[in-house]
C-alpha cells in the first residue's frame, strides 16, 4: 500500500490517480482546509473515489496522535508526502500555519515512516529553496541554504530533517524540488487559475514586477510521471559522497534531491499571451512591484533526473494552458 498525503490537492490528486491507474492500493489523507475551495477538493476525491483500491481518511498531518495510529494501522509500504501549507505570499502573512503543517507535519510523517519500516519516502520540496541563488539552471547539487520566504525555508528544512532520519535510521528519503505546477485541477491561487477567471471576467489579471517575472513553468503530468518514476527509485548511500567536499544532492546515507522542472522558462507575458490566444479574449493588466519572498527567475537543472529515470519534463505552455483551459471551460462550464 502506498500512502499519499495531501490527495485532495492539485498534485496529490494526480499522484493518487495516477498510482490507482496503475494498480496500488492508495490511502489518501488529507485535511480538507480551507486555504481555497474545498468543494474542489471535494470534486477531486470523487474522482478518486471511483477506484475500489483507494481509501480516503480524512486527517490533519500535524496531529501528532491521529498519524502515529494511522501507520501502525496501514502500515504502507512506500509513502508519498506531498500535503503542505502552500503558497510563498500567503507565508509572509500567516507564517505559523506553515510551521504547523510544513514542520510539525512532517515531523509526524519522519516519525511514523521510522517506526514502521517504510521502504521509501518521497517527499515534496520546492523551487523556493533557492532563494537568493542566481546561479541558474538551478541545479540540486548548488547551495540552498538562503530561502527568501518562510514558504522556502519550511522546505528547506524539510530536507534536512529528512537527511537526519536517513543517517540515524538508514530511512530511504528522496525529495523533490517542484517548479512552477500547472495544469487541470490546479489551485485557484495559482497565476494560471487567476489569470484565467480573470480574464473571462473581464477583470484586471495581477502581473507582479510589471510582468519582468521568467518561470519554469511545469505541466502536472511531467511532474506526476517524475514523481512515480522516483517513488519506484529506493535512493542507496553514495559511496563516493566526501565530507570534506559534501554534495547537497546526495549523502552518505540513502537520501536523494532532485529538480522537477520544464528545464524551458518562459517570461511571464509570454505565458499570458498564450493564455490570451487560448481563450480567445485579451487580458486587461494591473501591473504591480515585486512581492516580498518571490524571485525574479526560475530554471531548473534536470539532467541528474533524466539521467537517473530517464525522463524529462517536455510539455510545452502551448499544450499544457490548451488543456487546462479545456478543463476550466468545462468544470465551471463557462
Amino acid at each position: 500500500m502506498i500512502l499519499v498525503t495531501g490527495a485532495a490537492g492539485f498534485i496529490g490528486y494526480h499522484v493518487a490517480r495516477r498510482l490507482l491507474e496503475r494498480g496500488d492500493d492508495v490511502i489518501g489523507i488529507d485535511n480538507l482546509n480551507p486555504y481555497y475551495d474545498p468543494r474542489l477538493k471535494e470534486a477531486r476525491l470523487l474522482q478518486l473515489r471511483d477506484f475500489d483500491r483507494f481509501k480516503f481518511v480524512l486527517l490533519d498531518v500535524a496531529n501528532r496522535a491521529e498519524m502515529a495510529g494511522l501507520f501502525r494501522e496501514q502500515r504502507p509500504r512506500r509513502v508519498v508526502h506531498l500535503a503542505a501549507q502552500a503558497g510563498v505570499r500567503y507565508s509572509v502573512e500567516n507564517p505559523f500555519a506553515y510551521i504547523e503543517s510544513n514542520l510539525f507535519g512532517f515531523q509526524n510523517i519522519l516519525e511514523g515512516c521510522r517506526h514502521t519500516n517504510v521502504e521509501h519516502l518521497v517527499f515534496a520540496s520546492s523551487s523556493s529553496v533557492y532563494g537568493l541563488n542566481t546561479r541558474q539552471p538551478f541545479s540540486e547539487h548548488h547551495s540552498a541554504d538562503h530561502p527568501l520566504s518562510l514558504y522556502g525555508a519550511t522546505k528547506k528544512a524539510n530536507e534536512v530533517m529528512a537527511h537526519s532520519y536517513a543517517v540515524l535510521y538508514r530511512l530511504p528519503v528522496t525529495g523533490l524540488r517542484f517548479f512552477t505546477v500547472y495544469g487541470p485541477w490546479g489551485r485557484p491561487d495559482m497565476a494560471l487559475f487567476k489569470f484565467t477567471r480573470g480574464i473571462l471576467a473581464g477583470e484586471p489579471i495581477p502581473v507582479y514586477n510589471e510582468g519582468r517575472m521568467i518561470r519554469d513553468f511545469t505541466y502536472i503530468d511531467d511532474v506526476v510521471e517524475g514523481v512515480v518514476r522516483i517513488l519506484d527509485r529506493v535512493p542507496v548511500p553514495n559511496e563516493a559522497w566526501k565530507s570534506d567536499d559534501a554534495d547537497p544532492a546526495t549523502s552518505s546515507a540513502p537520501y536523494r534531491i532532485y529538480n522537477i522542472g520544464n528545464n524551458r522558462p518562459v517570461e511571464l507575458m509570454t505565458y499570458i499571451s498564450v493564455l490570451e490566444k487560448a481563450l480567445g479574449k485579451k487580458a486587461r493588466l494591473d501591473l504591480l512591484p515585486m512581492q516580498p519572498g518571490d524571485v525574479r527567475s526560475t530554471m531548473a537543472d534536470v539532467s541528474d533526473l533524466e539521467r537517473d529515470t530517464g525522463f524529462r519534463p517536455r510539455t510545452t505552455v502551448e499544450e499544457g494552458i490548451a488543456r487546462f483551459v479545456k478543463w476550466y471551460h468545462e468544470y465551471y462550464r463557462v
